[in-house]
């Protein structure tokens, strides 16, 4: 590998790798939907240079618009080469722009090619003495190269100087535009000598010499004895002004006339807002991150009474810390006249049963936050107010609903608060869920994230003052000096974002109308729901267990006997040398890697034709219900409340969904007999009950209102089941002698078509022809043509607009929904039709919930409580002498949660547990 100059010109052909980069993975796009892979690409390469060169002087060149002086040569030159795609086009502008604000001269000179531009440059300087580097994924760059002139390919790490030259083409550098004049270039349309290949012209080449010394002594040919050598004479005679054609169209111009000399072409010193406005647009978070984070200006005129130095930020800020009553009263004063204030807690754990408060910040106006300590304990720590005495002057302002307050998260400060005896009112905002409801696929929406992507400011990270891993601090122990610019810039941050994302809300009416009316009193509902927990029987779960342990156990034994050794049933390795080396099964899909497959998708396959992998999957099933759930759930009840406490994601799911977490209450598997009897174990206190509520095929009544399909509609004002009436239309039987089997089939239809099933995967589900399948489909289409209607316009307004929304406005955005690659836009395709119904019931389930929660705490006494939320199902605890009436009342009220043109029917049970109550 040739040796490069310590710090070369490097001269980057950017037209090359554009192309390379937009059609390279992955396929990025920002949640716009617009376009970034290639500029992505581009830039990675650039970066990369400079880190690993250093370079003073550096220059990226493109081509330019319009023909070359070798069109004039030959009008078929690069004649066939297709137009650029609009998505490659519009990321040209953008990729211009960063490369400049990297300080890196850009040039593009019209009548020329990129290639010309640094040839002549490349000349230039190599007369002169200098080390010249030309990036490039273009072999005809190679016959730049001499002893001061080396290529490299970053994208495949070669390096390339004479010797390289030679070993890789057969010939020098100086015979490389003989090489390539003879061969013809198909995608530069040029044509080359006809039927001359790289063997024969390589053989002409070192035979002979270059293109002058072959068209001069054709005679020579016949002697080198390669194929067709014979009647080479007659051919160079014939076609001699078309080599020489190719000749002229293959040779890099090196005199082209430049603005600037080589001399000029400095790197300067990067256009930060520049690069911190193009990163944003383009959603490049970690070199936006960069960018911030290795330019902190210290600007803040933060400080505490203390007169620490504060860390670093971005931003004017006056940030204060409160040690004294005085103090305290004058800022509870501005509080109180603040039109809106921002709060954030901070304590010990992210687990809001076991967090301990710690201290409050609060914000009036951007740049204006306190940092209240209570607890901080670490040696030498300053005296803090006192907690109750905090607490106490606080709680008026906490609690007046007509003070309205913003915060991140807000659902967990609520709870913190709660635990010691304040309960938060007059919550206008939560920044959290405004980005969530403005784009739930735009970014994350913790703070840091969106910090970063709407004001292009680094937040002052919590690893950055407590550390990593085991000895990270807690929030306690963290030196106050450090802690309080942290905790008053999070105040502070959530007010200017709020600022920042509210507007564009308000331009959406619809959007505001399902953050004000679903989201924001969502929050409430489910921190309570949060904090009353669920009881659980430990000790049953603890039999399951054992008899889980056993059958895990029984299982493991056969499966030695059917492989004939002892294997780890858990380990991708061993059962692939068991699978499809020893026991010869087919390879049916491969991982990334290349090796065969032992995912799931692949055992349920093998599973139909060989025993052992279904005992794999059965052993899997019930590992994971043991470890997840029976181990877990017991170590996980509250010791003071004795109750299990779940977190809901309100922000999460991009369609609107909740989801929970430690434990996730989604994902208890009921479909078998061991998964159900988790549920058994879901208890209710003496001398009560279980209610569980869910509703009736609530998307299929979604897709109906939405299709308006006749037959669909139809069959539900009519209280059929849609099962057995799917059944009926597309096998062609009576509605009343539908069979078993042909009701589950119908079942899968409904279901597959809502989650945009296709016809492989029906015939998968079902275990039949494929051929079979797709003609239940058609049928059902014939039958529902609303349906097929319904999904064709989703599809088509998913395209126009780049998202798709629910019944009550909520959007979900789809960036993939053009994506050149055809399996990415036909899962966006498949998400467009289902969303809207999916979105929906999420909608109605929470809205359910906030109208239940009013009955519950305006009409009831205490006789109920809402305790989980499970896709379409909310369950309670009910005084057992109540329960009938209540269970009317709730499946009542979820009734009115949507104005639909089918019945919204809810089906209640009450039980000693939750599977008897579901």
């Amino acid at each position: 590998m040739p040796k490069i100059d310590s710090n070369p010109l490097i001269l980057v052909d950017g037209s090359s790798y554009l192309y390379r980069a937009f059609y390279a993975p992955p396929h990025l796009t920002n949640s716009k939907g617009e376009a970034t892979g290639a500029v992505y690409g581009v830039i990675n390469m650039l970066r990369s240079l400079m880190k690993q060169y250093a370079p003073t002087q550096m220059a990226v060149v493109f081509d330019a618009k319009g023909k070359t002086f070798r069109n004039d040569m030959y009008q078929d030159y690069k004649a066939h080469r297709p137009p650029m795609p609009d998505d490659l086009r519009t990321q040209i502008e953008p990729l211009h722009r960063i490369i400049r604000a990297l300080g890196l001269p850009l040039i593009s000179i019209s009548g020329v090619e990129a290639d010309d531009v640094i040839g002549t440059i490349a000349h230039q300087a190599s007369q002169e003495g200098r080390a010249v580097l030309i990036s490039t994924g273009d072999k005809d760059m190679a016959q730049l190269v001499n002893e001061n002139v080396t290529l490299i390919n970053t994208m495949t790490n070669t390096i390339m100087g004479p010797s390289e030259v030679s070993e890789k083409f057969g010939v020098g550098p100086e015979l490389i535009i003989d090489l390539l004049a003879l061969q013809g270039d198909k995608a530069d349309n040029i044509p080359g000598l006809p039927g001359v290949g790289e063997k024969t012209a390589l053989a002409m080449l070192t035979g002979v010499g270059g293109i002058d010394e072959i068209l001069a002594s054709p005679e020579k040919m016949p002697a080198l004895g390669f194929r067709g050598s014979k009647t080479m004479p007659a051919k160079l005679a014939e076609h001699g002004e078309m080599l020489r054609l190719s000749y002229e169209l293959a040779t890099i111009k090196l005199d082209v006339e430049l603005e600037q000399n080589w001399q000029q072409l400095n790197v300067t010193d990067p256009n930060r807002d520049e690069l911190i406005k193009c990163y944003g647009e383009m959603e490049f978070k970690r070199w936006l991150a960069e960018v911030l984070d290795g330019n902190h200006q210290q600007t803040s005129t933060a400080n505490t009474s203390e007169e620490s130095e504060t860390s670093k930020t971005e931003i004017e800020a006056n940030y204060h810390t409160i040690y004294t009553e005085t103090e305290l009263e004058q800022w509870i004063d501005k509080l109180n006249k603040a039109p809106l204030i921002a709060l954030d807690t901070e304590t010990t754990s992210l687990n809001y049963m076991e967090a301990q408060l710690v201290g409050l910040s609060f914000a009036v106006a951007p740049g204006e936050a306190i940092y209240i300590p209570l607890a901080h304990d670490y040696d030498g720590a300053p005296v803090q107010l006192d907690q109750a005495l905090v607490l106490s002057k606080l709680k008026p302002l906490l609690e007046d609903p007509q003070l309205k307050k913003v915060g991140q998260n807000l659902k967990y400060d609520m709870s913190i608060l709660a635990n010691v005896g304040i309960r938060l009112k007059g919550i206008a905002f939560d920044t959290m869920l405004e980005s969530y409801v403005f784009n739930s696929v735009a970014s994350r929406h913790d703070m840091d994230s969106l910090a970063l992507k709407y004001l292009g400011h680094k937040n002052i990270s919590f690893e950055e003052i407590a550390g990593k891993g085991a000895k990270q601090l807690t929030f306690n122990q963290i030196n106050l000096e450090t802690a309080a610019p942290y905790a008053a810039e999070d105040a502070d941050i959530t007010l200017r974002l709020h600022l920042h994302l509210w507007p564009r809300l308000e331009k959406e009416p619809e959007l505001a109308k399902v953050f004000t009316d679903l989201e924001l009193p969502l929050i409430s509902v489910l921190s309570g729901i949060e904090r009353d927990g669920v009881l659980i029987d430990s000790m049953m779960l603890g039999q399951q267990s054992e008899e889980l342990a056993r059958k895990i156990d029984e299982l493991e034994q056969k499966a030695y006997e059917i492989a004939g050794e002892t294997f780890n049933l858990s380990s991708p390795k061993q059962l692939q040398a068991l699978f499809f080396e020893k026991l010869g099964y087919p390879v049916i899909k491969k991982t990334p890697k290349g090796a065969p497959s032992t995912a799931e998708e692949v055992l349920v396959e093998l599973a139909l034709d060989y025993p052992l992998p279904k005992i794999i999957l059965q052993h899997r099933s019930l590992s994971k219900l043991k470890s997840t759930y029976t181990d877990k759930l017991p170590l996980m009840v509250n010791p003071k409340s004795g109750r299990l406490h779940t977190s809901y994601h309100q922000a999460n799911a991009a369609t609107g969904r909740l989801s929970s977490s430690e434990p996730n209450l989604q994902n208890i598997p009921i479909r078998t007999e061991e998964g159900r009897r988790i549920r058994h174990a879901f208890i209710a206190p003496e001398g009560k009950q279980i209610l569980a509520a869910d509703y009736s095929q609530i998307e299929l009544r979604i897709m109906a209102h939405l299709s308006q399909d006749k037959g669909l509609l139809s069959a539900f004002a009519a209280g059929k089941d849609i099962h057995r009436a799917t059944a009926s239309e597309v096998f062609g039987v009576d509605f009343n002698e539908v069979t078993a089997e042909q009701r589950r089939r119908a079942k899968a239809v409904n279901f597959g078509l809502i989650y945009g099933m296709s016809a492989f995967g029906l015939a998968k589900q079902l275990d039949i022809p494929r051929k079979e399948a797709q003609s239940y489909i058609d049928t059902y289409f014939e039958r529902y043509p609303g349906v097929l209607q319904y999904m064709e316009e989703t599809r088509a307004l998913a395209a126009e607009q780049g998202y798709v929304s629910t019944l009550n406005g909520r959007r979900l955005y789809l960036p993939a929904i053009k994506d050149r690659n055809a399996m990415r836009r036909q899962a966006a395709e498949r998400a467009a039709i289902n969303a809207p119904m999916q979105g929906t019931a999420a909608d109605i389930i929470k809205r359910a919930m906030i109208m239940v929660s009013e009955w519950i705490h305006q009409e009831t006494q205490g006789e109920i409580k809402m305790i989980m939320q499970v896709h379409d199902e909310l369950v309670f605890e009910v005084e057992s002498s109540q329960a009938s009436h209540l269970k009317t009342k709730v499946c009542e009220l979820m009734a009115q949660a949507a104005d639909l043109d089918v019945a919204l029917i809810a089906e209640a049970d009450v039980g000693e547990t939750w599977d008897q109550a579901h």
